[in-house]
């Protein structure tokens, strides 16, 4: 069977960036511990580099290679959500109660991105447990949801048809198939909610 090249060279590509951007984030820890007074400065560095190390974290579990029976603590789930919160325009919720497969917590991150290029204006989204699926609820100020993407999400197979900032939901229907997951969408005026 052919290696999935592309989430190789996702997993790759997340590898070799953390280590510079956690060299970065030592150094501006290193120079906050000799001055006295943080300047607004330094601040604005050290936030940006946590929110890049978030990213990178991110999307190494969304688009890098993964274990079918390999785990993902939920400290790490929060500490990459509450990051990349912090000065964003988006809130996470994660209130899934079970340790989850890497493999979910892929279609999770798969569908925050898509949360995100609905929601020009930002918003809140949410996660939990219903029976053994879960339950996503992403609302904002105003949805703006392309239905050509949206009704490929649950295909077999998405269209070919996107552009890089869109390429989650072409890597969405795989990674549910991957994990044995269906889908089930609706978009509203105010909010979209998803059931896998």
């Amino acid at each position: 069977m052919r290696p999935d090249l592309a989430a190789l060279v996702g997993s790759r590509i997340c590898h070799d960036l953390i280590s510079p951007i956690g060299a970065i984030s030592n150094g501006v820890e290193l120079l906050a511990m000799t001055d006295n007074a943080p300047s607004a400065e330094m601040q604005l560095i050290s936030d940006s580099v946590d929110n890049a190390s978030a990213r990178i974290r991110f999307f190494r579990i969304a688009f890098g290679s993964t274990a079918v029976d390999q785990m993902v603590s939920q400290g790490e789930i929060a500490a990459i959500l509450s990051a990349m919160a912090r000065g964003g325009r988006f809130t996470y919720a994660w209130e899934v109660t079970e340790e989850p497969r890497r493999l979910e917590v892929r279609i999770a991150f798969l569908l925050f991105q898509c949360f995100e290029t609905a929601l020009p204006f930002g918003g809140d989204i949410a996660v939990s447990s219903v029976g053994s699926g879960w339950q996503f609820e992403a609302t904002g100020r105003k949805v703006n949801a392309d239905p050509a993407l949206w009704s490929n999400i649950g295909m077999a197979r998405a269209s070919s048809a996107v552009s890089p900032a869109q390429v989650h939901f072409a890597l969405l229907p795989d990674a549910l198939k991957e994990a044995n997951r269906t889908i089930q969408a609706e978009v509203f005026d105010d909010k979209i909610l998803v059931k896998i």
